[in-house]
């Protein structure tokens, strides 16, 4: 029986089984036994407080072994990761999977003026210096490359390689696909109704409904998913965004990028497609690398080819030792 499990029996014996715990006011935990039996999911949960926040963060495979990150984006979680995790870990690897703050199992501000760009990369670069790893392959997607590729080229000496998919580093400038400008209208509705369906969001668009309770297990209400609804308002799309200037600088620094980076993106996400020329074309590190583009995979491209998208971050890995 796991260590979750036995804390649900604990919960309920002693009548914590409250759908809503507040931390401190306008700071919301969600309960353990939301996540208790999850499909896939038996990892021990470890956490750190960065700025007064409990963040939660998953640490698998060898103590010893080249640490690879791997970021989650919006709407999701570190159970996104959990087909990749055996396959990194199995090979020799490290796995460092956070949650970021407001998702999965860490801290959960309710106001969404707290969710700011620089907020993420802040709190993310803060566990990352906590945990005191070095020599860091990275891996983001969605959000987690908008944030994580931010991390990286703030502390550069901490990274070895890179590797993304669906995902961009937007700087305000140039159009939006139609998907993406149909997401921010479909979100700004959610957010006046201040609820977002989280769970059937993921699961239509992988046609997938065994992951809608996995995914809505971080959300017991409508108060604790304001980092998921305020998200997609957040990525730079004019010149006069607030984040524009940090971007630029970290195009700076991914323009003379020389060490391994590469592209797997899937070849089905409307709101990402065609993003991976871009990183091809603008970063050194990026030439002569084996890009793929992985047939049939959506946004969500975790879910749907995890197993196969840890082959090839291991495949790229042992090329550029």
């Amino acid at each position: 029986m796991s260590r979750i499990v036995l804390q649900t029996i604990l919960a309920i014996i002693l009548g914590g089984t409250a759908m809503s715990e507040g931390i401190r006011p306008g700071v919301l935990r969600t309960p353990d036994e939301r996540f208790a039996i999850l499909a896939g999911y038996d990892f021990e949960p470890n956490y750190k407080d960065v700025e007064g926040y409990r963040v939660h963060y998953l640490d698998e495979g060898p103590k010893d072994g080249h640490v690879i990150l791997l970021l989650h984006g919006e709407p999701t979680w570190s159970y996104l990761y959990r087909k990749m995790i055996p396959v990194l870990t199995e090979a020799g690897y490290r796995c460092i999977v956070p949650d970021l703050i407001g998702f999965g199992k860490s801290d959960k501000p309710v106001d969404m003026k707290t969710h700011t760009y620089k907020f993420h990369v802040d709190t993310m670069t803060e566990l990352v210096k906590n945990l005191g790893i070095s020599e860091i392959t990275f891996f983001g997607q969605d959000w987690g490359g908008l944030i994580g590729l931010r991390v990286v080229a703030e502390n550069e000496e901490l990274f070895a390689r890179i590797v993304v998919s669906n995902t961009g580093l937007p700087v305000g400038s140039g159009p939006l696909s139609p998907a993406f400008e149909q997401w921010r209208k479909m979100n700004e509705a959610m957010i006046e109704r201040g609820d977002m369906p989280v769970g059937r969001i993921v699961a239509s668009n992988l046609s997938d409904e065994s992951v809608v309770e996995a995914y809505d297990a971080p959300f017991p209400e409508p108060k604790y998913k304001a980092g998921p609804l305020i998200m997609p308002q957040l990525v730079p799309i004019s010149p006069d965004d607030p984040a524009r200037e940090a971007n630029l600088a970290a195009w700076e620094v991914l323009r003379k990028w020389k060490k391994p980076f590469l592209t797997a993106f899937g070849d089905s996400d409307p709101i990402t497609g065609g993003g991976d020329k871009i990183f091809q074309e603008r970063v050194p590190g990026s030439r002569d690398q084996s890009h793929t583009t992985l047939k049939g995979a959506g946004h969500f491209i975790q879910e749907s080819h995890g197993e196969e998208l840890a082959k090839i971050i291991l495949d790229f890995m042992k090329s550029t030792r």
